[in-house]
């Protein structure tokens, strides 16, 4: 309710400068019919002293209106950490490291994991993991795995947006399951000797979705702000989140993960515009917490052996359905042309007021082919991406990004969403006033959504630092269904 009533108080504001303008004018007219030519003459320096009052006038009421109006947010870059080949690990290498871990029950659900999660020979694992099981885990692995991601994102960025430490005010990190402390936002501004007045924060616990939430916090953020900069970051420890017990559900997790990191520079400086690549025009986010089952659907407890773990529900994808379906009847109505907006008015009434169910059979999905060009699903896994792919009736160009990015680099958690604008800027396919939709599933069990509205042809000859770059000529690639693996 308070969120409302401000919106509704700045939207008054608004309307107040807007007509103050036309209001004043009629008095200004009135005046000068009264004047006649000797009053002209004689009151030449008074009009003149009237005139630069009006100007000022005017200026001060434009710069009340701006200042009370929403502040446009640019993304004015942003980079994902491609690790050395030195962490790349093949699926066979991890299943001798599975095997030579766990009991054989669990190396056959592993295994048949791996066969089926479409991810290639390529992907990376960290250092800790790379070590089992010689060596245990340990805190100090995590942390070392962090800050190996989260700092070469960042330098890529801070290089390529040639951004100084005093411009940025905000310092926003993502992560699931590794919190120390000092923060990771804290570490940043160690690193990078930010200002005294950074505000910073540490998102945790929030699951896949939680780069979108980070972006939604930061716009909110800039709103507030005269002018500067938000650096988010968005990350997952997989050491940190590695179970080596003996439950199923949990041992799912093992084979999903894998390292990545994205760092995203946002600003709210109309001097940024002309650099920007894109600007943020909405953000939805739909939490199903309130129901038990979608609460537990992705849930971290200890087992009967006191190992920690996330377990992963067989409930899983109908929770992530019924989610969406949820998410899009509220991003629907800031998106979709009329006539779709129509079809779907037309679709609920049947349905929920007429009670007519057996006319239709399930809701309509509108087309949102188009409302967007491009479509980024967070690469969670094959079968997340398969119920995307039916449920928003998309071709598979539209899911080559998430579809690679899961092959390539497997499941980064938050971060995969924007190795899939990487993908697409590094085909070239990004063009001047595109729609791209970025949508991700989290714990709690959430769907949150980002829309940006590309301001420039992105140029994959110009890019820096893109993960992509030198082997996007080798996409797309066909991902059989099942990849055999040997014991």
């Amino acid at each position: 309710m308070k969120e409302n009533s401000s919106f509704f108080c700045v939207k008054n504001i608004k309307l107040v400068y807007l007509f103050a303008i036309p209001l004043i004018l009629p008095f200004i007219a009135f005046y000068l019919l009264t004047l006649n030519v000797e009053d002209l003459d004689n009151q030449i320096i008074t009009l003149k002293s009237l005139s630069i009052l009006l100007i000022v006038l005017f200026a001060a009421i434009l710069l009340l209106y701006f200042k009370h109006g929403p502040r446009t947010v640019y993304l004015v870059d942003f980079s994902c950490y491609k690790p050395g080949r030195s962490d790349m690990m093949s699926k066979k290498e991890l299943l001798d490291i599975i095997t030579s871990t766990f009991d054989k029950e669990s190396v056959d659900l592993q295994k048949k994991v791996l066969e089926r999660c479409g991810y290639s020979d390529m992907t990376y694992i960290p250092e800790g993991i790379r070590m089992l099981p010689d060596k245990l885990l340990t805190f100090n692995d995590s942390r070392k795995e962090i800050e190996k991601v989260m700092f070469g994102a960042i330098d890529d960025l801070l290089w390529k947006t040639r951004v100084k430490a005093d411009e940025i005010g905000i310092v926003i990190v993502n992560i699931g399951v590794h919190n120390p402390t000092p923060s990771l936002s804290s570490m940043i501004v160690n690193r990078y000797k930010l200002g005294v007045n950074v505000l910073t924060y540490n998102i945790s616990g929030m699951g896949c979705s939680a780069g979108l939430i980070s972006i939604d916090l930061a716009n909110r953020l800039l709103q507030t702000q005269v002018s500067g900069c938000a650096l988010v970051v968005s990350t997952e420890s997989i050491n940190a989140g590695y179970y080596l017990g003996k439950d199923r559900s949990k041992l799912i997790t093992n084979c999903l993960f894998r390292m990545g990191a994205a760092a995203i520079l946002l600003s709210n400086r109309f001097s940024d515009y002309r650099r920007s690549k894109y600007k943020l025009k909405h953000v939805v986010r739909t939490h199903k917490g309130a129901d038990d089952r979608a609460f537990k659907s992705v849930y971290q407890e200890q087992d009967e052996d006191e190992n920690i773990g996330i377990s992963l529900s067989k409930s899983l994808t109908v929770v992530a359905g019924e989610t969406l379906k949820c998410h899009i009847t509220t991003l629907g109505p800031l998106v979709l042309p009329m006539s779709e907006k129509l079809l779907f008015f037309a679709s609920f009434i049947v349905r929920k007021i007429f009670k007519m169910n057996n006319i239709l059979k399930r809701p309509y999905i509108p087309d949102f082919k188009l409302a967007f060009e491009h479509f980024f699903i967070h690469a969670g896994g094959r079968a997340v991406l398969d119920e995307m792919e039916k449920n928003l009736v998309l071709t598979e160009w539209h899911m080559e990004p998430s579809r690679m990015t899961l092959y390539r680099f497997g499941n980064t958690s938050s971060s995969s969403l924007w190795y899939e604008l990487a993908y697409s800027e590094a085909k070239g396919r990004i063009k001047k006033g595109d729609r791209a939709w970025q949508i991700g599933f989290g714990s709690g069990f959430k769907c949150n959504s980002v829309v940006w509205h590309a301001l420039k042809t992105i140029n994959p000859k110009d890019l820096e630092k893109n993960p992509w770059t030198d082997e996007i000529q080798d996409f797309p690639v066909h991902v059989p269904a099942v990849m055999p693996l040997s014991s």
